[in-house]
């Protein structure tokens, strides 16, 4: 792979999905028997070398048991306009994810303590 095709976000999207994969207490190929994705390929996912399809994506945060948003957002596909839920694709959790003194595991605890203040608020009620 060439310098240059190095994409930090794809990168940080296949850490993510690593994390929460392992935080499910959930091998490569258990994943892959919930998505119907190859081993091999949810691990090039993983290390970066692969921006996955939006299918790919849903089929992930399914068998995760995500939000498809949430991992929308990590790929920097959400937080466009049709995203209505507040807090997702934030900047502040952009600064949580970005932060270097924070642990990966440190990381998805304050994010989820965060989106569970954000998430609880709907703009309809």
């Amino acid at each position: 792979m060439a310098p240059e095709d190095d994409d930090p976000r794809v990168r940080q999207l296949g850490q993510y999905i690593r994390l929460q994969r392992q935080m499910a207490d959930l091998s490569l190929r258990g994943m892959a028997d919930l998505t119907k994705v190859s081993n091999a390929y949810l691990s090039q996912i993983e290390r970066g070398l692969h921006q996955p399809s939006l299918r790919v994506l849903q089929a992930i945060a399914e068998a995760l048991n995500i939000p498809a948003d949430t991992l929308l957002a990590e790929a920097g596909l959400g937080s466009g306009g049709s995203d209505s839920s507040p807090g997702h694709g934030s900047g502040t959790e952009s600064a949580i994810r970005s932060d270097p003194a924070l642990t990966p595991e440190e990381r998805e605890a304050l994010l989820r303590i965060y989106r569970s203040f954000v998430e609880g608020r709907s703009p309809s009620a």
